[in-house]
């Protein structure tokens, strides 16, 4: 672990290679596990207001989902999340024509029709942020059906911090990631 301003990062996400590999896991991180995606206080209110957009988007089965539980759940540690269809998929998921998972939010947004990509958990992954009162945590967090990402990201030499580079920035700011890649280079040598 190492401090970067107000940030204690895990060695790991310039040690560790990604690459998702969305042939191969079909978009699983999307339609497994056993909780939405970690929403922070500022995109409730982004949500609300891109909703009619995005619901355009939607499956009927995520339109339901977001129907019955609202367009954000709040779990018993009071943590915002997304929700989810039956307990698997999270109800903002889409399928395109090779049965890959995709996100009704970010395709609004690659369609220019909002503003905002998708939450800022989704876009770090496999980078996870933990904030407490004095400091964020970064820390890499391995899930086996990202494997076949791990392999590509080593066969190709893309380390974690590079592959969600567009997302630490967004999270942290440019200066924060120049910082973090000066870090990588010296450790790196």
């Amino acid at each position: 672990m190492f401090q970067l301003r107000k940030t204690i990062v895990s060695e790991e996400i310039i040690e560790k290679n990604f690459l998702c590999n969305l042939n191969a896991c079909k978009g699983a991180c999307c339609i497994d596990g056993d909780a939405g995606a970690p929403l922070e206080k500022n995109e409730l209110k982004i949500l609300e207001d891109i909703f009619p957009i995005v619901k355009t988007y939607l499956r009927k089965e995520g339109l339901k989902a977001i129907e019955d539980q609202g367009i954000f759940t709040t779990n018993e540690e009071g943590e915002n999340e997304t929700p989810l269809i039956d307990g698997a998929d999270c109800a903002y998921v889409t399928f395109d024509e090779n049965n890959v998972a995709l996100c009704a939010i970010e395709e609004a947004y690659n369609q220019g029709e909002i503003s905002f990509k998708k939450p800022i958990s989704c876009h770090l992954y496999p980078v996870r942020v933990q904030d407490y009162s004095e400091f964020a945590a970064v820390n890499y967090h391995h899930w086996e059906i990202c494997d076949d990402a791990c392999s590509l990201g080593k066969e190709l030499q893309v380390p974690v911090y590079k592959f969600v580079k567009q997302a630490l920035i967004r999270k942290f700011g440019e200066d924060w990631y120049a910082e973090l890649e000066e870090i990588a280079d010296k450790h790196n040598k």
